[in-house]
């Protein structure tokens, strides 16, 4: 549904100067975005998708996503209205989903899901989180920077 791609795009837009979003209409746009990003040497932090897409459905691309060495560490959400049982099922066991949005969504809740999961997704993958405390849990990152000893109270 391209309004729905519109909407989370624009919803997320406060992320952009520090995460480029990049927007697919199907699973196979997604899927030669990634790779691209991949020849890059780009990495992705967090992808959203949804479940019903053009051709093939969402679960089954976070479960391929959930497979590759280079997007392990992706964080993953699903964003859907009608996933089933046994899809949210696949999408949790073998996805290993981060995160399950239900349509229709509130923008302040994405946001704070997102940022949620992309400071999980720099904790654990930078090995310098400064750079992310004006755009992500700031009070998460400042003390896992006290805990690596490299900032103080004082």
């Amino acid at each position: 549904e391209p309004e729905v791609l519109d909407n989370v795009v624009r919803d997320l837009g406060e992320f952009e100067d520090t995460f480029p979003i990049e927007a697919a209409g199907s699973v196979q746009e997604a899927r030669k975005i990634v790779a691209d990003l991949t020849v890059r040497g780009d990495r992705v932090g967090v992808i959203l998708c949804d479940h019903i897409m053009p051709g093939e459905d969402g679960v089954s691309f976070l479960v391929e996503l959930a497979d590759r060495e280079e997007t392990v560490a992706t964080r993953k959400i699903l964003l859907t209205a009608q996933a089933g049982l046994e899809s949210t099922i696949e999408a949790i066991n073998k996805a290993h989903l981060h995160y399950y949005v239900a349509k229709p969504w509130k923008k302040a809740e994405l946001v704070q899901i997102v940022k949620a999961q992309m400071t999980e997704y720099v904790l654990g993958q930078e090995s310098d989180i400064r750079p992310f405390l004006g755009v992500l849990d700031s009070e998460r990152l400042a003390s896992a920077i006290r805990q690596k000893g490299l900032l103080t109270d004082e």
